[in-house]
């Protein structure tokens, strides 16, 4: 969000956008997994945003997992363009997607057998309770659509989100999708908590990928905004330690 990067950047750098992130991953990368790049604060900015995204992707280390967070779903041939964009033109390891147009609107990424494709399951967001919990056919939405989604695709390339701030339904969808990783968002700024998501979560192999952004990488609008990134991601990492499979 280019309104929250700290003032000073605008002075001491000509690209601050790109500034802030090149200094926000040298900071952390040695404690994450993944870097997770919300699309829509890149496309707001036109071609300059594009440009910010390309070049950011290209500070990451390879060895580091991408994930475009794009929330995309379309008819097929629309939906290959945007798997086409994010796997092939962009490089992301992953995408987020909505399966609300079903199996077909999902089915271009999940060519892409070598990326991940993370479908929505169970949002963090309010309004998640307006449809995910409706029931439909003696099950609730969310439940039809973890299960559905889960049969598209393995676990080797395909994950479920599954909002951090929903304690009280993690049994039942990792019940409905034993295997599979989950996108955990909510962590952090949402007030989503680490030790709920791993003990109901987690699984042998892991199975939890923590998602903490806001809460992390605006930790401090000082000149120290990078030290002071690094701290919060140390905290989380040491809450996340008895879980991590030795």
């Amino acid at each position: 969000d280019t309104d929250k990067i700290p003032s000073h950047l605008h002075y001491s750098s000509s690209h601050p956008e790109l500034t802030f992130n090149q200094e926000i991953i040298n900071a952390t990368q040695d404690l994450c997994v993944a870097y997770k790049l919300n699309i829509a604060f890149y496309e707001q900015m036109g071609i300059k945003g594009w440009q910010l995204l390309a070049d950011t992707l290209d500070h990451i280390p390879d060895d580091i997992l991408v994930i475009a967070d794009a929330k995309r779903g379309d008819i097929g041939n629309t939906s290959r363009k945007y798997a086409e964009t994010f796997f092939n033109t962009f490089q992301f390891d992953a995408v987020t997607v909505s399966p609300y147009m079903g199996r077909d609107s999902i089915a271009p990424f999940l060519e892409f057998t070598d990326k991940w494709t993370i479908v929505l399951g169970l949002t963090s967001n309010e309004g998640s309770q307006d449809f995910q919990a409706m029931t439909c056919n003696g099950q609730q939405l969310y439940e039809h659509v973890v299960t559905k989604a889960s049969q598209w695709a393995g676990p080797e390339q395909l994950m479920i989100v599954t909002g951090a701030t929903h304690p009280s339904y993690f049994q039942n969808i990792r019940h409905h999708v034993p295997h599979h990783f989950m996108l955990v968002p909510g962590i952090g700024k949402q007030g989503g908590d680490v030790s709920k998501v791993l003990d109901q979560l987690a699984t042998a192999d892991g199975g939890v990928l923590i998602n903490a952004a806001r809460s992390i990488i605006y930790a401090d609008t000082g000149e120290q905004f990078a030290e002071a990134a690094r701290g919060e991601a140390l905290q989380l990492k040491d809450q996340m330690k008895p879980y991590i499979p030795s």
